[in-house]
Protein backbone atom coordinates (compact mmCIF):
# COMPACT_ATOMS: atom_id res chain seq x y z
CA UNK A 1 0.00 0.00 0.00
CA UNK A 2 1.45 3.41 -1.36
CA UNK A 3 1.89 5.97 2.17
CA UNK A 4 0.78 9.20 1.82
CA UNK A 5 2.67 12.34 0.99
CA UNK A 6 2.82 13.62 4.06
CA UNK A 7 4.35 10.39 5.77
CA UNK A 8 7.11 10.41 3.02
CA UNK A 9 7.91 13.73 3.68
CA UNK A 10 8.00 13.30 7.49
CA UNK A 11 10.28 10.30 6.88
CA UNK A 12 12.75 12.48 5.29
CA UNK A 13 13.18 14.54 7.57
CA UNK A 14 13.53 11.91 10.29
CA UNK A 15 15.95 10.58 7.88
CA UNK A 16 18.20 13.54 7.82
CA UNK A 17 18.03 14.08 11.46
CA UNK A 18 18.97 10.87 12.18
CA UNK A 19 22.35 11.61 10.01
CA UNK A 20 23.19 14.75 12.14
CA UNK A 21 22.81 12.76 15.70
CA UNK A 22 24.97 10.00 14.59
CA UNK A 23 27.48 8.68 17.40
CA UNK A 24 29.10 5.28 17.48
CA UNK A 25 31.70 4.81 20.08
CA UNK A 26 33.10 1.44 20.48
CA UNK A 27 32.53 1.63 16.62
CA UNK A 28 35.57 0.88 13.92
CA UNK A 29 36.47 4.46 13.12
CA UNK A 30 36.57 4.72 9.59
CA UNK A 31 34.87 7.84 9.43
CA UNK A 32 34.52 9.85 6.39
CA UNK A 33 36.66 12.42 5.50
CA UNK A 34 36.60 15.01 2.64
CA UNK A 35 39.25 14.26 -0.30
CA UNK A 36 39.60 17.98 -0.85
CA UNK A 37 38.94 21.65 0.75
CA UNK A 38 36.68 21.83 -2.78
CA UNK A 39 34.90 18.04 -1.90
CA UNK A 40 34.11 19.33 1.10
CA UNK A 41 32.30 22.05 0.18
CA UNK A 42 30.52 20.38 -2.56
CA UNK A 43 29.35 17.56 -0.25
CA UNK A 44 31.54 14.59 -1.51
CA UNK A 45 32.97 12.56 0.98
CA UNK A 46 35.37 9.51 0.49
CA UNK A 47 36.62 6.85 3.00
CA UNK A 48 38.67 3.58 3.33
CA UNK A 49 36.94 0.62 1.25
CA UNK A 50 33.78 -1.02 2.62
CA UNK A 51 33.51 0.72 6.23
CA UNK A 52 31.91 2.64 8.59
CA UNK A 53 31.00 5.92 7.37
CA UNK A 54 28.82 9.07 8.42
CA UNK A 55 24.95 7.57 6.85
CA UNK A 56 22.27 6.01 8.67
CA UNK A 57 23.32 3.65 11.06
CA UNK A 58 21.55 2.01 14.21
CA UNK A 59 22.38 4.52 16.78
CA UNK A 60 19.29 6.69 15.39
CA UNK A 61 17.11 7.90 19.33
CA UNK A 62 16.11 5.07 21.45
CA UNK A 63 12.39 6.45 20.67
CA UNK A 64 13.03 5.20 17.04
CA UNK A 65 12.96 1.82 17.94
CA UNK A 66 11.02 -0.61 20.22
CA UNK A 67 12.46 -3.87 21.74
CA UNK A 68 15.44 -5.83 20.99
CA UNK A 69 15.80 -5.48 17.32
CA UNK A 70 18.90 -5.65 15.07
CA UNK A 71 19.10 -5.59 11.28
CA UNK A 72 21.19 -8.22 9.22
CA UNK A 73 22.04 -7.12 5.64
CA UNK A 74 23.65 -7.79 2.66
CA UNK A 75 25.19 -6.92 -0.35
CA UNK A 76 26.51 -7.81 -3.89
CA UNK A 77 23.77 -10.06 -4.75
CA UNK A 78 21.56 -11.17 -5.39
CA UNK A 79 23.36 -14.79 -6.43
CA UNK A 80 21.66 -17.53 -7.98
CA UNK A 81 22.51 -20.23 -5.84
CA UNK A 82 23.79 -18.49 -2.24
CA UNK A 83 21.08 -15.95 -2.23
CA UNK A 84 17.65 -18.76 -2.63
CA UNK A 85 19.76 -20.84 0.32
CA UNK A 86 19.60 -17.74 2.66
CA UNK A 87 15.85 -16.70 1.70
CA UNK A 88 15.32 -20.37 2.52
CA UNK A 89 16.65 -20.09 5.60
CA UNK A 90 15.07 -16.69 6.85
CA UNK A 91 11.95 -17.75 5.67
CA UNK A 92 12.11 -20.67 7.77
CA UNK A 93 13.34 -18.95 10.95
CA UNK A 94 10.51 -16.21 10.66
CA UNK A 95 13.93 -13.34 10.21
CA UNK A 96 13.85 -10.71 8.20
CA UNK A 97 16.86 -8.92 6.46
CA UNK A 98 17.71 -5.83 4.26
CA UNK A 99 19.30 -6.80 0.20
CA UNK A 100 21.52 -3.93 -0.73
CA UNK A 101 21.73 -5.37 -4.12
CA UNK A 102 23.35 -4.79 -7.47
CA UNK A 103 21.68 -3.73 -10.52
CA UNK A 104 23.94 -6.00 -12.73
CA UNK A 105 22.90 -8.98 -10.62
CA UNK A 106 18.66 -8.09 -10.17
CA UNK A 107 19.09 -7.72 -13.83
CA UNK A 108 19.86 -11.26 -14.32
CA UNK A 109 17.86 -12.65 -11.62
CA UNK A 110 14.99 -10.73 -11.02
CA UNK A 111 12.94 -13.73 -9.71
CA UNK A 112 15.19 -13.23 -6.98
CA UNK A 113 14.50 -9.66 -6.25
CA UNK A 114 11.00 -10.16 -6.64
CA UNK A 115 10.89 -13.11 -3.97
CA UNK A 116 12.65 -10.85 -1.13
CA UNK A 117 10.24 -8.33 -1.42
CA UNK A 118 6.98 -10.73 -1.37
CA UNK A 119 8.86 -12.39 1.58
CA UNK A 120 9.29 -9.14 3.23
CA UNK A 121 12.97 -8.20 3.20
CA UNK A 122 13.64 -4.46 2.51
CA UNK A 123 15.57 -3.80 -0.66
CA UNK A 124 18.26 -1.71 -1.33
CA UNK A 125 20.58 -0.12 -4.21
CA UNK A 126 24.52 -0.80 -3.96
CA UNK A 127 25.08 0.74 -7.93
CA UNK A 128 24.57 -0.88 -10.97
CA UNK A 129 28.09 -2.61 -11.19
CA UNK A 130 29.50 -1.89 -7.64
CA UNK A 131 31.03 1.56 -8.80
CA UNK A 132 33.07 3.42 -6.59
CA UNK A 133 32.59 7.45 -6.51
CA UNK A 134 34.97 8.83 -6.92
CA UNK A 135 35.57 12.48 -7.87
CA UNK A 136 35.94 12.37 -12.14
CA UNK A 137 32.47 10.13 -11.95
CA UNK A 138 30.12 11.62 -9.86
CA UNK A 139 27.13 12.03 -13.12
CA UNK A 140 27.92 7.88 -13.97
CA UNK A 141 28.27 7.27 -9.82
CA UNK A 142 24.49 8.42 -10.22
CA UNK A 143 23.41 7.02 -13.55
CA UNK A 144 23.84 3.57 -12.19
CA UNK A 145 21.96 4.90 -8.98
CA UNK A 146 19.13 5.93 -11.15
CA UNK A 147 19.12 2.73 -13.52
CA UNK A 148 19.32 0.35 -10.12
CA UNK A 149 16.31 2.42 -8.80
CA UNK A 150 14.14 1.82 -11.71
CA UNK A 151 14.93 -1.54 -12.21
CA UNK A 152 14.05 -2.52 -8.85
CA UNK A 153 11.17 -0.60 -9.25
CA UNK A 154 9.95 -2.20 -12.23
CA UNK A 155 10.18 -5.76 -10.38
CA UNK A 156 8.81 -4.43 -7.14
CA UNK A 157 6.64 -1.98 -7.43
CA UNK A 158 8.01 -0.26 -4.27
CA UNK A 159 10.38 3.01 -4.03
CA UNK A 160 13.83 2.88 -3.06
CA UNK A 161 15.26 5.06 -0.81
CA UNK A 162 17.86 3.25 1.06
CA UNK A 163 21.45 2.82 -0.66
CA UNK A 164 24.69 1.03 0.42
CA UNK A 165 27.52 3.12 -1.50
CA UNK A 166 30.29 0.42 -2.43
CA UNK A 167 33.72 1.35 -0.77
CA UNK A 168 31.80 3.54 1.60
CA UNK A 169 32.39 7.05 -0.96
CA UNK A 170 29.27 9.08 -0.82
CA UNK A 171 27.91 12.40 -1.73
CA UNK A 172 25.45 13.86 0.50
CA UNK A 173 23.78 15.89 -2.13
CA UNK A 174 22.58 12.75 -3.68
CA UNK A 175 20.16 12.72 -0.24
CA UNK A 176 18.23 15.90 -2.15
CA UNK A 177 19.09 14.90 -5.73
CA UNK A 178 17.46 11.04 -5.42
CA UNK A 179 15.70 11.64 -2.25
CA UNK A 180 18.08 8.37 -1.23
CA UNK A 181 19.43 8.12 2.13
CA UNK A 182 23.37 6.04 2.84
CA UNK A 183 22.61 2.86 5.05
CA UNK A 184 25.70 1.78 6.50
CA UNK A 185 26.64 -0.47 9.80
CA UNK A 186 27.92 -1.03 13.15
CA UNK A 187 28.96 -4.49 12.58
CA UNK A 188 31.35 -6.12 9.87
CA UNK A 189 32.65 -9.56 10.69
CA UNK A 190 34.61 -9.64 7.15
CA UNK A 191 32.61 -12.39 5.98
CA UNK A 192 33.93 -12.08 2.75
CA UNK A 193 37.36 -12.97 3.44
CA UNK A 194 37.11 -15.90 5.30
CA UNK A 195 35.11 -19.49 4.93
CA UNK A 196 35.80 -20.21 8.92
CA UNK A 197 32.13 -20.07 9.61
CA UNK A 198 32.68 -20.21 13.16
CA UNK A 199 34.88 -16.88 13.39
CA UNK A 200 32.37 -14.96 11.45
CA UNK A 201 29.41 -16.06 13.92
CA UNK A 202 31.99 -14.98 16.88
CA UNK A 203 32.82 -11.77 15.98
CA UNK A 204 28.81 -11.23 15.47
CA UNK A 205 27.62 -12.86 18.80
CA UNK A 206 30.38 -10.81 20.65
CA UNK A 207 29.04 -7.22 19.42
CA UNK A 208 25.66 -7.69 18.97
CA UNK A 209 23.70 -5.34 20.86
CA UNK A 210 20.49 -3.48 20.69
CA UNK A 211 19.91 -1.89 17.35
CA UNK A 212 22.84 -3.07 15.45
CA UNK A 213 23.27 -3.63 11.79
CA UNK A 214 25.05 -6.24 10.33
CA UNK A 215 27.34 -6.64 7.29
CA UNK A 216 27.38 -9.64 5.52
CA UNK A 217 27.68 -10.71 1.58
CA UNK A 218 25.13 -13.27 0.02
CA UNK A 219 27.91 -14.65 -2.31
CA UNK A 220 29.83 -17.04 -0.25
CA UNK A 221 28.36 -20.59 1.37
CA UNK A 222 29.84 -19.44 4.53
CA UNK A 223 27.98 -16.50 4.73
CA UNK A 224 24.67 -18.29 4.66
CA UNK A 225 25.64 -21.03 7.12
CA UNK A 226 27.00 -18.24 9.30
CA UNK A 227 23.89 -15.57 8.84
CA UNK A 228 21.24 -18.45 9.92
CA UNK A 229 23.52 -19.79 13.07
CA UNK A 230 23.75 -15.81 13.66
CA UNK A 231 20.17 -15.92 13.48
CA UNK A 232 19.65 -18.99 15.67
CA UNK A 233 22.13 -17.60 18.13
CA UNK A 234 21.04 -14.31 18.61
CA UNK A 235 16.91 -15.39 18.39
CA UNK A 236 17.84 -17.73 21.70
CA UNK A 237 18.82 -14.09 23.34
CA UNK A 238 15.89 -12.61 22.67
CA UNK A 239 16.56 -10.54 19.44
CA UNK A 240 14.53 -9.80 17.20
CA UNK A 241 15.99 -9.66 13.24
CA UNK A 242 14.19 -6.71 11.55
CA UNK A 243 15.23 -4.75 8.41
CA UNK A 244 16.74 -1.01 8.80
CA UNK A 245 14.08 0.75 8.05
CA UNK A 246 12.07 -0.51 11.27
CA UNK A 247 14.84 0.40 13.39
CA UNK A 248 14.16 3.76 12.55
CA UNK A 249 10.60 4.30 12.50
CA UNK A 250 8.91 2.01 14.04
Amino acid sequence: MERPKWFRAARTVVLLAAALLLCMPGVREYRLKAVSAGDAADGMMQDAPDSVTDGITSDAPDSMADGKRIALTFDDGPHPYCTEQLLDGLKERNAKATFFVLGQQAEQYPELIKRMSEEGHLIGNHTYSHLQLRQDNREKFKEELIKTNELLEQLTGQEIQYVRPPYGTWDKRFEKELNMFPVLWTIDPLDWSSSNVAGIVKKVEDQAKENAIILMHDEYDTTVTAALQIVDGLKEQGYEFVTVDELLFD
